[in-house]
């Protein structure tokens, strides 16, 4: 209520008879217009304008933060496009390497690896053991051939 008190109002005059002169109805205009702003559709148009200006300059910084959101991404892709590439092709290495040491063998190729290796062993243990024998029968005969002189 108290703010009512200090806002100006705008209102016409009733002069009755020629109290006053057409300079000072003049006058009187100007102060209330000067002091006083009549709504014009110029304001309303004015208050459109700035408003579609906003989301104008609004839009503008949304579609520039988009497009340095889409950057990042881009620049992320192929990024993780490199880093593919290079760990395919050093999967490709390995497994190259791993041919050449013969570490790509199935457990049946080991196994029948291990066999061999185990038959040879036995072939080496049973050759020893004859060798074994063979001279002990030779020491026993040279032994014998020593007693004989």
């Amino acid at each position: 209520m108290s703010n009512a008190w200090n806002q100006t109002r705008r209102m016409k005059r009733l002069a009755v008879g020629l109290m006053t002169t057409p300079e000072y109805n003049d006058w009187w205009v100007r102060t209330i217009n000067d002091n006083i702003p009549e709504p014009s559709h110029e304001n309303k148009l004015e208050n459109k304008m700035e408003q579609m200006e906003e989301e104008k300059m609004k839009l503008r910084l949304d579609t520039n933060v988009q497009k340095l959101k889409a950057e990042r991404l881009r620049k992320g892709k192929t990024k993780a496009e490199e880093d593919l590439d290079s760990l395919k092709t050093n999967y490709k290495k390995l497994r190259l390497s791993m041919r050449t040491v013969g570490l790509e063998k199935t457990l049946e190729q080991w196994c029948g690896e291990i066999q061999e290796e185990k038959n040879k062993a036995d072939r080496w243990k049973r050759k020893f053991q004859e060798v074994q024998t063979q001279n002990e029968a030779l020491e026993k005969s040279l032994s014998e051939n020593r007693k004989e002189k």
